[in-house]
């Protein structure tokens, strides 16, 4: 089985179910979206939580796609940027503890939380405060961290530092790694459309999207969209949620179904756990629909927990799935 390399902001989630908007609206966040908020506001935000019941899990987009993986038995590493404080301590323990080989470089700066207000139609708000994530650098990068790898997995939040991921993407390239790239967010798609364009022309060999993400870069409806992506890159996936997804490399188009859940209670993760399972499937060999049933499984149970850990049982459960579909 390959080995898979991410790379992304270490993150601390902090999960606040809500039982409306109105914290959302009070706060001036975009419902849905990802705002990247300073220290002082991040302490305001902290201290309006504080007396709400929140769940703590290790998070950032990239980090979750990784321990996925690890926890399915792939051999995986990590590349991110921590405090050196208890947030910090947590997140490397959990790497440690779901089979990460993390490369986790250490900053003054506190380790990054991102506060996410779940409502109850299981869409989730982010407020981010990136402290140490964000200061991973050029510099940080070395040649050696990339060593032994098949692919590079990169999270969409990252593109804003555009040496980092431009180096990061060099060494990746000149280690004969493939390299797979998450948009991440729209609103960072709209605001990088150019840069984004650039990497997929010249470094990226798979792209992840959602259909709002592959409609802020494209303009065009999901197969439209599809379309255009693929023209830049390898292999091309737009996500629609409970529409399922769609893949295309070259001239072959597939779709496949999402599996239906009763009750979506947060959807933070879905499209992480997506990736998970569809590099999961690629590195094992399956064809391209198995790779997607499989990233479907995964999203399809991660929606029904708050947060983006899972138990043990289920855990086994979708390995137990997995090889059923791998089987037919």
């Amino acid at each position: 089985m390959d080995k898979i390399i991410g790379i992304g902001n270490a993150l601390v989630d902090v999960l606040a179910r809500v039982n409306d908007d109105s914290i959302i609206n009070e706060l001036q966040l975009t419902k849905g979206g990802i705002e990247l908020i300073d220290k002082d506001r991040y302490i305001y935000i902290s201290g309006m939580v504080e007396a709400m019941d929140t769940h703590m899990a290790s998070g950032g987009s990239a980090g979750n796609t990784i321990r996925a993986l690890g926890i399915l038995g792939c051999n995986v590493g990590f590349i991110g940027k921590i405090g050196e404080d208890t947030p910090g301590t947590f997140y490397k323990a959990s790497c440690e503890r779901d089979g990460v080989s993390a490369s986790l470089i250490t900053s003054p700066l506190p380790t990054g939380v991102a506060t996410t207000f779940i409502t109850p139609d299981g869409e989730r708000t982010f407020a981010d405060y990136l402290g140490a994530a964000a200061t991973l650098e050029a510099d940080d990068l070395t040649a050696e961290m990339f060593k032994g790898y098949s692919y590079l997995y990169i999270e969409g939040y990252l593109v804003q530092n555009h040496e980092m991921i431009l180096k990061a993407a060099e060494m990746a390239k000149q280690e004969g790694l493939q390299i797979c790239l998450d948009m991440a967010s729209y609103n960072i798609v709209e605001a990088e459309r150019d840069f984004f364009k650039l990497l997929l022309t010249k470094y990226v060999d798979i792209v992840f999207s959602n259909e709002e993400e592959a409609r802020s870069f494209t303009g065009g409806k999901p197969e439209d969209a599809l379309h255009d992506i693929s023209k830049l890159c390898s292999v091309a996936i737009v996500k629609m949620g409970k529409n399922g997804s769609y893949i295309k490399k070259g001239t072959e188009t597939i779709r496949v179904e999402a599996i239906q859940v009763d009750t979506v209670i947060d959807t933070t993760g879905a499209g992480d756990y997506f990736a998970a399972g569809f590099l999961y499937g690629l590195t094992s060999g399956y064809s391209f629909a198995k790779c997607a049933q499989i990233g479907s499984l995964l999203a399809s149970k991660v929606i029904q927990v708050v947060g983006t850990e899972l138990q043990p049982a289920v855990w086994k459960e979708i390995k137990s799935t997995i090889n059923d579909i791998v089987s037919e």
